[in-house]
């Protein structure tokens, strides 16, 4: 047995078995195959807060108000930067500055009692280099999904954490899922191919994506879903999300079940209630389009902080329109995408193949990260270079500037540059590139014509979002 911070002592393995077959609800892959099977994505919330008890009447408020398919505890910071003892004083004092829920402090009797309070699966979304406490707190609670990964819970969160630590951490998390397989409860692993969620190129996003789900899988991982951000362009997020069943197909082994997730736009979201409306329900059907299993969703208070259940509740409900069978007529333009398509896999195939001849894949990655051959843009991590630099392509696509060291053809480079406006290909002084990327950045407000603040970001929240270039960009010039 280990013990938590609590002082209560974890259960064995088995007896968490046990407990997750005798509250007989699904489990999350579990759920994630039934939308797959029926051609309905699952919804899924995001919420989290610091007192237990409210943290089980948001749950139910929004289980009986919106009727999500999947919901979640999104963990505080201390918890993940495993400063567990400040987490558990504040938990106890002052849960209300808390920025998610210490389920680690709170412990896996209150776990518990969370998940019964709901009939819908729980999911862990966090942020942590190193989950294990967290991993067997949220098991012994009966929660069978968990976010992360030893990358895309490393590089876009921390300042300083090796890769080789955080890498080595999450491979116990996944042999951890593997044992539990073997006793017969599957936990998905959601990897967390957002990242830095500021104009990623999908070929960065899915490249991670891929090296963290080999890695989860040789570990005896059997459920993984592939999150991608959407970046705001219909056809290259719908290939996006189709890329991502043929990346597993190509790259993964045998006997894994895969889900493409979208998260719904994760940049700047415009003030006006019916914009951000407007954009939560494009978000939705760019996932029914793109053939997700799931979708993470928004509410039309994102650009002013932390939603209320209610805007929550209103964003649950206005996503599942999306699944319809009125709106069977709607398609992308097929052609579009599958240019879109053909690219994206070309250029994850670039990136990490030659990773994929070496014999040891973890070492290779480290080094990749090291020398800039894998890199992610407006990375605040000294792991990573951030010398890509994405722009938009006058359809809103999300194209390389520059790729940075990043092992792309040059017939790929090529592409690039002529998809981007004349004169966008030339490196620019920094406060135009800045002024540039704002810009891009706003996209979403601007062409809702709303007016942006001089920092880029119209609301208090996603504003640090718009500043990551600035705070970043110098390390690439």
């Amino acid at each position: 047995m280990t013990t938590s911070v609590t002082g209560a002592r974890l259960p064995p393995l088995t007896a968490s078995v046990r407990y997750i077959r005798s509250l007989g609800k699904e489990s999350a892959a579990d759920v994630l195959a039934r939308a797959r099977a029926s051609g309905r994505f699952a919804v899924q919330p995001r919420c989290g807060v610091g007192d237990h008890d409210a943290m089980r009447g948001l749950l139910v408020e929004l289980a009986e108000g919106g009727a999500p398919d999947l919901l979640t505890l999104t963990i505080d910071s201390h918890t993940r930067l495993g400063r567990f003892e400040q987490a558990r004083r504040l938990a106890h004092l002052s849960p209300r500055e808390l920025n998610g829920y210490p389920l680690v402090a709170h412990g896996w009797r209150r776990g518990r009692d969370l998940n019964e309070s709901v009939t819908a699966p729980l999911q862990i979304r966090h942020g942590s280099p190193d989950a294990r406490l967290m991993f067997e707190t949220a098991v012994a609670s009966g929660i069978t999904s968990f976010e992360g990964g030893g990358i895309s819970y490393n590089l876009p969160y921390s300042k300083n954490v090796p890769l080789a630590d955080s890498l080595a951490a999450w491979e116990a998390v996944d042999r951890r899922c593997g044992e539990l397989a073997d006793l017969g409860v599957v936990v998905d692993r959601e990897l967390f191919g957002t990242l830095t969620a500021v104009l990623v190129p999908p070929s960065v996003s899915l490249a991670i994506s891929v090296l963290e789900a080999l890695f989860a899988a040789r570990a005896g991982v059997r459920c993984i879903s592939v999150a991608y951000p959407q970046g705001g362009q219909l056809a290259q997020d719908v290939a996006a999300l189709r890329a991502i069943p043929l990346l597993a197909e190509r790259y993964l082994p045998p006997g894994v079940d895969v889900h493409p997730v979208l998260h719904e736009f994760m940049g700047v979201f415009p003030r006006e209630r019916a914009h951000a409306e407007d954009l939560i329900l494009y978000g939705a059907l760019v996932t029914r389009l793109g053939g997700a299993s799931k979708l993470l969703t928004k509410t039309y208070q994102e650009a002013y902080g932390i939603p209320d259940a209610a805007a929550n509740v209103a964003g649950i409900r206005l996503a599942q329109r999306a699944r319809s069978p009125l709106l069977g007529f709607l398609a992308a333009d097929e052609e579009a995408a599958g240019r879109e398509l053909e690219w994206i896999l070309a250029e994850v195939a670039e990136i990490v193949e030659p990773l994929l001849d070496r014999a040891d894949t973890r070492a290779a990655v480290i080094e990749a990260f090291a020398d800039g051959r894998l890199d992610i843009p407006f990375s605040a991590s000294t792991q990573a270079r951030s010398e890509v630099i994405p722009r938009r392509d006058p359809t809103g696509a999300i194209r390389y500037l520059s790729a940075g060291r990043l092992p792309l053809s040059a017939g790929t480079l090529r592409r690039h540059r002529e998809q981007l406006d004349a004169g966008q290909g030339e490196t620019p002084s920094m406060g135009s590139l800045l002024s540039e990327l704002t810009r891009d950045i706003n996209y979403f407000p601007l062409l809702f014509g709303e007016s942006t603040t001089p920092g880029g970001a119209p609301g208090a929240a996603p504003g640090e979002q718009a500043d990551a270039p600035r705070r970043n960009l110098r390390r690439t010039q």
